[in-house]
């Protein structure tokens, strides 16, 4: 297995769809550069961001073999290939592991809610099963259960190719817990761009990040400067950005950051029900603040 320790800023793609709602493959190679010229550590496909909800199994199946591709080894490709369905994410996962994704980011179970000792299993089952690097994904908010820090404790210390966590809890209590007592090599990863500052002051490698989709240089150089200890020069980014961190979640994710890249050209603003277009309140808000920011004129 090759050894991938995650640190610095890891885009969560959107996937474009064409007018008659299908993959735009050509679209996502365009995202792919743009990602890959304006300085960011990898990519991330078929998660949340890139509303893997609604793809199918052919759909991510593509994609990832797609994205590995068309990256041809210039930066990583993390795979989403959580369910709720452990033999699914495992059938999933060892896809993307036989097709050349570099580690693959598994989501906690969602809807079903296990308790500790069944996420703890679902997470083990997985990882001892596939020689590949494995994030957890704790995102509490949207799947209904939250991986505790023991859990993930329990789970760096007891599945080597458990390499990080992205932790979208919003805890940073428990965030800590985890920095303090995992493994040394585990890389601990913020799911939510307005923490990634305060994170990687407390021991964070870096993000999985939603605004990065359209603010790649500006977000790669934060994370950056902060992980050289430059907290003064990324506060100055931060807040630069902040008013879209917070705006990035004025509607379900990832409707605010797909109206974003269509002003930016790389995308068509098409969705998947139930997923609609935003609001006009959403998009006066999106697009002053974009200009403010200096991503759009």
């Amino acid at each position: 297995m090759r050894k991938f320790t995650p640190v610095g800023t890891f885009t969560a793609l959107i996937t474009p769809f064409t007018n008659k709602g299908e993959v735009d493959f050509k679209a996502l190679r365009r995202l792919i550069d743009f990602q890959i010229n304006n300085g960011v550590d990898g990519i991330v496909v078929t998660a949340t961001t890139g509303e893997s909800a609604t793809l199918s199994l052919k759909e991510k199946q593509a994609i990832i073999i797609e994205a590995v591709e068309y990256t041809n080894g210039r930066v990583p490709v993390i795979a989403g290939t959580g369910t709720n369905e452990t033999e699914l994410t495992l059938n999933l996962t060892i896809f993307a592991k036989e097709h050349g994704a570099d580690a693959c980011l598994l989501v906690a179970p969602y809807y079903n809610k296990p308790n500790q000792e069944g996420l703890y299993e679902h997470f083990r089952l997985v990882a001892t099963n596939v020689e590949i690097p494995i994030i957890i994904y704790n995102v509490p908010g949207r799947t209904g259960v939250n991986i505790s820090a023991d859990t993930q404790i329990r789970l760096a210390k007891d599945c080597p190719n458990i390499v990080a966590t992205k932790e979208a809890s919003g805890n940073l209590e428990q965030i800590m817990k985890i920095i303090k007592n995992a493994p040394e090599n585990f890389s601990v990863l913020s799911g939510d761009d307005s923490l990634t500052l305060p994170i990687i002051a407390v021991g964070g490698k870096g993000v999985v990040s939603v605004v990065s989709n359209y603010a790649p240089k500006e977000f790669s150089k934060m994370v950056k400067l902060a992980l050289e200890g430059k907290f003064e020069k990324a506060r100055e980014i931060h807040y630069k950005l902040l008013e879209l961190m917070e705006l990035n979640f004025i509607e379900p994710n990832p409707i605010p950051v797909k109206y974003a890249m269509s002003l930016l050209g790389y995308t068509k603003e098409v969705y998947r029900l139930p997923l609609l277009p935003m609001n006009f309140e959403g998009r006066k808000k999106m697009r002053n603040a974009l200009k403010r920011a200096g991503i759009i004129s």
